[in-house]
């Protein structure tokens, strides 16, 4: 019983709208923008599809790699530390991780 009294409550979180679900989208797909590969194409396709912040987010590590490859690692990680700040309020803040 003292278990359940005790354990950290998650806050209650409001489902995204399309208006901050089109935010997040548009800075994935400028993180993206001189990308021109099919892989760049098929993500494009994936980030539209995408329905949850939480599903965009799984998918920044894919444009992690399409960055990397179009560029370098470090511009890589610069572009998508850059977009941490759309997601916050939406994840567990425990999700949320620089990269180095």
């Amino acid at each position: 019983m003292l278990k359940v009294a005790f354990a950290p409550r998650h806050q209650a979180r409001k489902p995204a709208t399309l208006k901050d679900l089109a935010t997040i989208r548009k800075a994935l797909l400028l993180s993206l923008e001189d990308c021109t590969s099919a892989g760049a194409a098929r993500l494009r396709t994936k980030v539209a599809q995408a329905k949850t912040p939480q599903e965009l987010w799984m998918l920044r590590n894919d444009a992690y790699q399409l960055i990397s490859q179009q560029h370098n690692q470090s511009v890589a990680a610069e572009r998508i530390n850059d977009m941490i700040h759309f997601f916050q309020g939406w994840l567990d803040p425990k999700q949320i991780a620089r990269i180095k």
